[in-house]
């Protein structure tokens, strides 16, 4: 039965020395949950050491227990009441680990927030609230603590109950009660205290029991990011395993499923576990693995969804809020990295709508975040992203933001934006409106060189031949007397971003310079051929969008693993380069960018 009993996560959060550690001893201590003993060999110890008694004490002392892998379950689940079992989150009260106080806060359910009646409110007492109402928790109490050194005076308690109240509704938080205690004495912890009896509301025990509890993970809508997909061959194993561990819902086999994105669908058609008994239907918090019934070509970073539930956003532009941690500030226009569940993209801020410093509750207009700063920002994605709203389902509606291989940021999405212009869109408006054209016109360009100007890109996977097709392409052409030529993409002389350390923010610099390179090379009337590997619909919309308005070929050279963009011709794997070049020329033939009166 003790399995089956209820918990719920809990953080408590304060200014510094407001006393947070006391109440979480006294809670220890007041609902019977210490390990026998404890209590009075913390007490002896002080005694022994002649310093006065703190309840602070019994969470560091059960913190070096923890360490040494004694009393686990005493550490995992700290306090109960005769309802559920409440697990404390440790969020330290220091400006200086907020970041280590927002990750532990996002796996909470409730809070309270503790505040010392003798100091007041102080910053973080604003910062930490704003936060709480950041992460969307709803269940939040007051704590004015240290009534005793205000000597539980009803006026200074309704003070700061007011104060900290206007400061809430400015920032639409609604707490459900203010208590005043005195964490120390057990003043209003787990029982109502006779020194205050002009206080009728509830015990921060009996408002905890109250508290309403989110729906469990297993009975969202289902969501698993893909982490990875494993191919095996040996004895006669054909598997393809969709693995990745599952943030929410519940999936069954037979179930249809949907992967975006990329919006490919499929079946699943078994439920793989490691070193497990066979299973037919997985939950929430497993790790996990699909087989399908047809094999599709997927990356890591997909949500794989069932087809008949709520499906998550699609979009590469969202709304959302980011309290901001980097050591230099957020910068409207530039480029970091976001991580959301198992997704990695590169992400512009598109626009600052609003800043906030949490501290002092003041609202500018500029164009950066600072340090513990929190913006409202449109943020716009190099390629598609499936989210949730924040609220809804948190591992898919939450992201963190990477600055200089340091994660800077996180961020919660309140809505996808559509309808609105992308950053890549406006700097190709810019770039043509401002770019100066000289008196020799394409057609001039063509008349001259027996040929149109294009960009040819050849892709597929690694070890297909296409980058030997690309070279046979050019001395072809070359032979010709036709102006061509070949770039690899690992010519770093031009591709310098392809050193970045940062893999997922040097493609996309690599993807632009490419595709501003091609723009000059084919704007200049040259036919200009390239081979990638690993690229995917959206990488290849970014090369098509800055090569406009010339004309752009995509050759795919094995298993098309393209969706939704079109390919203009497909090679069988590692093909003889004549017959592929010949193919690849009867395309330009037909597309009229070769005279097939000169290709005799």
């Amino acid at each position: 039965m003790a399995a089956q009993r209820e918990q719920m996560n809990v953080v408590i959060v304060g200014h510094v020395d407001h006393g947070k550690s006391t109440l979480v001893g006294r809670l220890l201590a007041d609902t019977g949950s210490l390990p026998e003993g404890k209590l009075e060999a913390v007490k002896a110890q002080c005694l022994r050491n002649a310093k006065p008694f703190e309840y602070a004490f019994l969470l560091d002392a059960l913190k070096d227990e923890q360490s040494q892998g004694i009393t686990i379950d005493t550490a995992r689940t700290f306090f109960k009441s005769a309802k559920r079992d409440y697990i404390i989150i440790d969020a330290p009260g220091h400006i200086e680990f907020l970041k280590n106080m927002i990750s532990g806060a996002a796996r909470a359910q409730a809070a309270l927030l503790v505040i010392d009646a003798h100091e007041g409110i102080r910053e973080n007492s604003k910062r930490h609230g704003y936060m709480m109402r950041f992460l969307g928790i709803k269940n939040v109490a007051v704590c004015v603590n240290k009534m005793d050194l205000a000597g539980y005076d009803q006026q200074v308690f309704e003070q700061i109950k007011a104060g900290y109240t206007k400061f809430l509704n400015d920032i639409d938080l609604k707490p459900t009660c203010f208590i005043p205690i005195a964490a120390f004495h057990g003043d209003n912890i787990a029982s109502h205290s006779a020194k205050m009896p002009w206080y009728t509301g509830p015990h921060i025990l009996g408002v905890l029991d109250v508290f309403v509890k989110q729906a469990p993970a297993h009975a969202q809508a289902f969501r698993m990011p893909v982490q990875d997909i494993y191919k095996f061959t040996e004895q006669g194993d054909d598997r393809r395993i969709v693995a990745g561990r599952i943030a929410g819902g519940a999936a069954r086999a037979g179930d249809d499923i949907i992967f975006l994105p990329s919006g490919k669908k499929n079946r699943i058609k078994s439920i793989e576990y490691f070193n497990g008994p066979a299973r037919t239907e997985a939950f929430a918090g497993q790790s996990i693995g699909f087989t399908m019934d047809t094999e599709i070509y997927i990356r890591p970073g997909e949500v794989m969804c069932r087809a008949n539930e709520q499906l998550p956003q699609v979009s590469n532009q969202f709304k959302a809020n980011v309290f901001w941690m980097g050591k230099q500030p957020l910068v409207k226009g530039r480029i970091y990295k976001l991580k959301i569940a198992a997704q990695q993209v590169p992400v512009v801020v598109a626009d600052i709508a609003r800043v906030l410093n949490a501290a002092e509750l003041a609202s500018s207009n500029k164009d950066h975040v600072d340090r513990h700063e929190v913006g409202e920002c449109i943020f716009e994605t190099m390629k598609p992203v499936a989210f949730d709203a924040g609220g809804e389902i948190p591992e898919t509606g939450r992201f963190v933001l990477v600055d200089n291989y340091e994660i800077s940021g996180g961020g919660i999405i309140v809505a996808p934006v559509f309808g609105s212009d992308s950053a890549l869109n406006t700097h190709i408006k810019k770039r043509e409106y401002s770019w100066e054209r000289s008196h020799i016109t394409p057609d001039m360009r063509a008349q001259k060189y027996g040929h149109k100007s294009a960009l040819i890109i050849i892709t597929g996977k690694i070890d297909t031949g296409k980058q030997r097709i690309a070279k046979a392409l050019e001395e072809q052409l070359f032979n010709l007397e036709k102006n061509v030529y070949f770039l690899g993409v690992s010519n770093r002389l031009v591709l310098a971003a392809q050193d970045s350390k940062d893999k997922t923010l040097g493609k996309y610099d690599m993807l632009v310079q490419l595709g501003e390179l091609a723009h000059l090379m084919t704007d200049a009337g040259l036919i200009l051929i390239t081979s990638i590997t690993d690229i995917d619909d959206y990488e290849l919309k970014i090369l098509k969008d800055l090569n406009y308005p010339n004309r752009i070929f995509v050759v795919n050279v094995g298993e098309n693993r393209f969706n939704a963009i079109g390919v203009d011709l497909n090679l069988p794997e590692n093909q003889e380069s004549e017959a592929a070049v010949k193919t690849i020329v009867d395309l330009l033939v037909k597309a009229v960018v070769l005279d097939p009166e000169y290709m005799i």
